[in-house]
């Protein structure tokens, strides 16, 4: 995973439970450019890697701005960050990747949860850089919970900017029906923050009308898959032909692994697209966060790390 070492040369508390760092280059090196939506993979002190969205404006060579919510009912990774990690320390990043891009629109909406809101901001700094039509819609449960708020009323897109707050009055919560109605071609969707809040947002697009092409999302963790029903399965290698048993208990990539064939993974939770496999024969179960419906039903596409098969076989391509 590792490609770069970076020193925290700040470390700040920018809400409640949620610390923002700066990583440089010890050398003043510039660093990867990156684009809005991207992430890294950060090597955590307890051990996980965790991806976290890069949130400072991409023309920004010299350093990388990440957000982490310290969250008690982490596994360990957010949380270690959040609470080993100080001013002066190493922390080992992989090079920026990007599975939440921006399209072209004549409009954006830009809806952020919570912590969702890391490249949703990066978004809105780009959008206003550009020139596109875009509004910024950004949820919580207080103003103390909620990262960066001064630095988005302060910005030059403070009018295109309608924070909700749970803690306050109903009239100033997000309405989906308002937000999201009217539905075009040439209007695209990005939504980011926990499972629930996202998954709320995305149906009720649905709901109104929107394409699934139009609407653009980046979870950050998956909930909990029930493995109660889990049956063995088989993996067929296209290129070689071998054929090899996935255990119930066991996913498809340490199968591969065990068996000499590398596919790259990182969340291992179905999030973040690393593993993406194509599929040549077999029904998937899928069981991700990262495709869209479409995608699933074209089964053409699967992640390895968390999805299996749906009857006796996967034919992939490697």
């Amino acid at each position: 995973m590792t490609d770069l070492k970076l020193r925290i040369v700040r470390k700040i508390v920018e809400a409640d439970d949620i610390y923002s760092f700066e990583l440089r280059s010890d050398e003043g090196r510039p660093l990867p450019a990156f684009a809005a939506g991207s992430h890294i993979d950060v090597k955590t002190p307890a051990g996980p890697v965790r991806q976290y969205s890069l949130c400072n404006n991409p023309s920004e060579r010299d350093r990388y701005h990440i957000a982490v919510l310290r969250d008690p009912a982490s596994r360990g990774g957010s949380r270690s960050l959040a609470d080993d990690v100080s001013e002066g320390d190493l922390v080992e990043v992989s090079q920026p990747r990007n599975h939440f891009p921006l399209h072209q629109a004549q409009e954006s909406l830009l809806l952020a949860g919570g912590i969702g809101i890391t490249p949703i901001l990066c978004m809105a700094e780009r959008l206003q850089e550009i020139g596109s039509d875009f509004a910024l819609h950004y949820c919580g449960r207080s103003a103390a919970r909620m990262a960066f708020l001064d630095r988005i009323r302060s910005s030059p897109f403070a009018s295109r900017f309608t924070p909700h707050f749970d803690d306050q009055a109903k009239a100033q919560l997000l309405n989906p029906a308002d937000v999201l109605a009217g539905p075009a071609a040439g209007k695209h969707l990005y939504v980011c923050g926990p499972t629930p809040f996202m998954d709320w947002v995305i149906d009720s697009a649905k709901a109104l009308g929107w394409a699934d092409a139009n609407i653009h999302r980046e979870y950050f963790s998956a909930d909990a898959i029930d493995t109660s029903q889990d049956a063995a399965f088989e993996i067929q290698i296209a290129s070689s032909g071998d054929v090899f048993e996935v255990p119930a208990d066991r996913r498809v990539t340490d199968v591969l692994e065990d068996e000499g064939y590398f596919v790259a993974v990182s969340c291992e939770e179905g999030v973040c697209g690393t593993c993406l496999t194509r599929v040549i024969e077999g029904q998937v179960d899928h069981r991700d966060k990262y495709l869209d419906d479409a995608a699933h039903r074209s089964n053409e596409m699967f992640t390895p790390c968390v999805s299996r098969a749906r009857g006796k076989r996967l034919v992939l391509d490697l």
